[in-house]
């Protein structure tokens, strides 16, 4: 491990050295090999599938690729290939009292470790931002996508290989095993930020353990609320497409928190409609259960990241109620209010504490492909340095650069 942390902090001065022109000829031949590999990078995820049947559906579902699939992470790439890269410009100048020349110059972080689950498109992901921001990556996968990470990260070294560039611009450790993680995020001497993505033990796991800094890609227990001022065409189709498009997703609803005064009006449609979604609807108590005659379909749990089609909901008082249910179980991902009145959409965003804050939308654009970034190195949870969907400008740092002429203090 030490001697291949060696050779990828050695190729991160290489690639910093690259144009921003050059990094994107590279990318579009890695899109290239991506997509000309397909058939040998399905084969191995049909390994991986084959595998996995004991997985839980959801991971099965982030885990599983086809053709479409394989061509849209080419097509990201491609995307990533386009966006303008800031490396080495002038963020501000200014001269001080000592008539020092100061510029702030955005520079690459370095190199990059990522530790993920299941999802093999992180693979491809990840390595495009890195190595368009002029990072270095080093990737550590699951052992259940093992096979699909290694198809893809074959492509990316032939694209590599073409310009004659390390190897080690896009590095994986091979080793899955909970020892080689807890080696591995120990390595702060090589390594100079640590993302891990996946569940929920993963990221305890790592909190825990590493010496590297780490940004968090926790998990998205989101909320959508539903105000007593919302147009409830709008409520009803954003409810169901946050909880129903990928209930898998990170970003996915999974709790609606509905206004006392719609109970009468609006909870029986919002129920029919998830229901006939095979949707789950998990309630706090018996009381709606009773006085509406509905079935009870288990009781919520409101720190929970179902990650499938299942959806606690919640009746709240008002604005304040809402809010403090956000703070108590919210995770800091993405939450949603649907409200036609601008005061308390503005309360709204203000106040909660989260990375995106939405006003009638549904929380699924929380995405870096969504957001214009092409993809998403992950959705930081954390506050420093960067929060939300991290594209190419979150993977950046500065250094100030001075010129004088012969000053001294």
């Amino acid at each position: 491990m030490i001697d291949l942390l060696l050779c990828a902090k050695k190729s991160a001065r290489i690639l910093e050295r690259l144009s921003n022109e050059e990094r994107s000829a590279v990318l579009i031949s890695m899109a290239d090999e991506i997509e000309s590999q397909c058939a040998f990078i399905c084969e191995a995820n049909a390994k991986d599938m084959s595998a996995a049947e004991n997985l839980p559906l959801a991971m099965r579902k982030r885990l599983e690729l086809n053709e479409a699939k394989v061509r849209s992470m080419a097509d990201s790439i491609r995307d990533i290939a386009k966006i303008p890269c800031s490396v080495g410009q002038v963020i501000k100048s200014w001269k001080n009292k000592a008539g020092l020349e100061i510029a702030q110059v955005s520079v690459p972080l370095g190199v990059i470790g990522v530790i993920y689950e299941s999802r093999p498109n992180v693979t491809s992901d990840v390595s495009a931002l890195c190595f368009k921001s002029g990072n270095v990556c080093v990737l550590k996968g699951g052992k259940e996508a093992f096979a699909s990470n290694v198809a893809i990260h074959k492509a990316l070294h032939k694209a590599l290989q073409k310009h004659n560039l390390p190897k080690e611009c896009v590095s994986m450790l091979n080793d899955t095993s909970k020892e080689g993680i807890l080696e591995f995020v120990k390595m702060d001497k090589y390594v100079d930020l640590l993302i891990p993505r996946g569940g929920e033990g993963l990221i305890e796991f790592v909190k825990h353990n590493a010496t590297i800094p780490i940004i968090k890609h926790d998990k998205g227990v989101c909320h959508t609320y539903i105000h007593k001022n919302a147009n409830l065409d709008i409520a009803l189709r954003i409810a169901l497409n946050a909880k129903i498009s990928y209930p898998a997703a990170c970003n996915a609803c999974e709790c609606i928190l509905l206004d006392w005064v719609l109970v009468e009006s609006f909870l029986p449609t919002l129920l029919t409609k998830l229901r006939e979604a095979d949707v789950r609807v998990m309630f706090e108590n018996g009381v709606w259960l009773k006085k509406w005659g509905i079935a009870n379909e288990g009781l919520a749990d409101f720190s929970k990241e179902w990650g499938d089609k299942i959806v606690n909901l919640k009746v709240v008082s008002g604005l304040e109620d809402a809010l403090e249910h956000i703070a108590k179980y919210g995770s800091s991902h993405s939450e949603c209010i649907i409200t036609q009145d601008e005061e308390v959409a503005q309360t709204f965003m203000r106040e909660v504490d989260a990375a995106c804050v939405y006003v009638n939308a549904s929380t699924r654009f929380s995405d870096g492909g969504e957001f214009g970034f092409g993809a998403e190195v992950g959705i930081s949870t954390s506050k420093l340095h960067a929060r939300g969907p991290m594209g190419i400008e979150s993977l950046l740092s500065y250094k100030y650069c001075i010129q004088g002429n012969g000053q001294v203090r």
